[in-house]
């Protein structure tokens, strides 16, 4: 803006400082109270106020600290707030504010008010600065402010940029682009609001792959459990965790001293029936109360032998074999030396080492739809930067308990290549479901918070 030519050389050089010392101000704060007070040196008032849009009153004149709930302040607001977009000063008194605001404003503002407006830019909100005084203003005057507060405005801007990434800018920035083009009267079709919302609609109803995290890791696809074949004591193991076995090779021996000499004993016991048998047998040939007894001690022998079968065949058992080629996934052998285990209880498993799936667990609340054959990925936190890709084969239909607590739906996926990667591998499982718009992707765990919470 020009300064009118009626400008004194007094006033000028009074800007000439102002101008000065606002561009070597230490800070925005001095910038701000510069702007209520120190403008009195070019021309006199009786109050100020500095606004921004999404910031509200920022200074007061005559005031150090200012309260932001005091009633002045929030009629300032309201103010300010409903002043139309001008690139030049703009004289204003009661009859040009708003309605609901006009009527207080012999009880906030004296009667002459100048508004000097802070346009927008696109790195700080507009605003403005409100002087207002019991006399006329002078065009005299006014051009002289309308220079200051444009070297004023530079000033800030280069002290503080106005970036503000917060709700209050953003909502300020686009009531000032609605007033604008209400202001030019453009026709609804062709306003940016129009334009923005269409093409944010679009984006919502934009369909994208339905996705959920899981914890996940490599797992044997189909080992052979070794499972105690009897009840006892592990004795020692012939294998180490990891190590490569071949079908029929040792696996660990069962304390057998115990079993042998149960089986000698049903050995025993056995020939003792047989020859009891033969003594019968022959005695039957003359008493015939001794052939009555023949099948009775026919009997015991078959009890008997049947037993010492079991016990031989439980000595047998007693060392256990692999029953395939594999690697062996043990945690401890020493753990299992000495301790008593019973029939059926797991000890080892013995996993083909090309043999290998994905297994992940879904928890409860991300228990989306899943069909077989759905794409899964796992991210292992070993080597981030080498996914392994698989395909969904099955998602268990009870939720199971997990070690922490947590309720969780076993997750098992057949990998779509061979991988280098070991079983045991921990990471990060990624499972695709169908395709959502956007605004569902978006919504869903909140939707579902809230249902939860609200109950409906």
């Amino acid at each position: 803006m020009e300064m009118k030519q009626g400008a004194s050389a007094a006033a000028v050089t009074s800007l000439i400082d102002m101008a000065h010392r606002a561009r070597h101000a230490q800070d925005s704060v001095e910038l701000e109270f510069m702007a209520v007070n120190g403008t009195h040196a070019l021309a006199p008032y009786r109050q100020a106020a500095l606004w921004f849009a999404g910031r509200g009153v920022a200074a007061l004149s005559g005031v150090v600290q200012m309260e932001a709930n005091a009633p002045y302040v929030h009629w300032l607001q309201r103010l300010c707030a409903s002043l139309p977009e001008s690139a030049q000063p703009l004289q204003i008194g009661a009859l040009d504010a708003a309605a609901g605001i006009a009527e207080d404003w012999a009880e906030w503002l004296p009667e002459y008010g100048l508004w000097l407006p802070l346009p927008a830019s696109d790195r700080s909100p507009g605003g403005g600065l409100l002087l207002a005084r019991d006399i006329p203003w002078l065009d005299e005057e006014i051009g002289l402010l309308g220079e200051w507060v444009d070297a004023w405005q530079h000033a800030y801007r280069a002290r503080e940029p106005r970036v503000r990434w917060s709700f209050g800018s953003l909502r300020a920035r686009a009531g000032q682009r609605l007033r604008q083009e209400r202001t030019a009267g453009l026709p609804w079709w062709r306003r940016r609001v129009v334009h923005v919302s269409a093409a944010l609609g679009l984006a919502l109803l934009f369909p994208v792959r339905l996705t959920v995290l899981a914890p996940g890791e490599l797992v044997a696809a189909n080992p052979a459990v070794i499972r105690s074949p009897l009840e006892g004591v592990i004795e020692s193991f012939h294998v180490k965790p990891n190590q490569l076995v071949k079908k029929g090779q040792p696996l660990f021996d069962f304390d057998q001293a115990q079993l042998a000499t149960r089986s000698a004993v049903a050995s025993q016991t056995l020939a003792t029936a047989e020859a009891e048998y033969r003594q019968s047998a022959q005695q039957a040939l003359t008493d015939g109360k001794s052939k009555g007894q023949l099948a009775t001690l026919q009997g015991k022998i078959e009890e008997r032998r049947a037993e010492a079968d079991f016990l031989r065949g439980q000595v047998e058992r007693a060392s256990v074999l692999a029953p395939q080629d594999g690697i062996v996934l043990l945690d401890d052998p020493g753990e299992w030396i000495g301790r008593p285990v019973v029939t059926g209880e797991r000890i080892l498993r013995v996993a083909a080492p090309q043999e290998v799936e994905v297994e992940a667990w879904l928890p409860v609340a991300d228990a989306i739809p899943l069909s077989p054959g759905a794409a899964t990925t796992l991210y292992l936190s070993a080597t981030p930067l080498t996914p392994v890709a698989a395909t969904l084969r099955y998602v268990s239909y009870d939720a199971l308990q997990r070690p922490d607590g947590s309720y969780a739906y076993r997750v098992r996926a057949s990998l779509d290549g061979a991988t280098e990667h070991r079983v045991g591998l921990k990471g990060t499982a990624r499972l695709s479901g169908d395709r959502v718009p956007l605004a569902y992707w978006m919504l869903r765990r909140p939707l579902a918070l809230i249902r939860q919470t609200l109950g409906w």
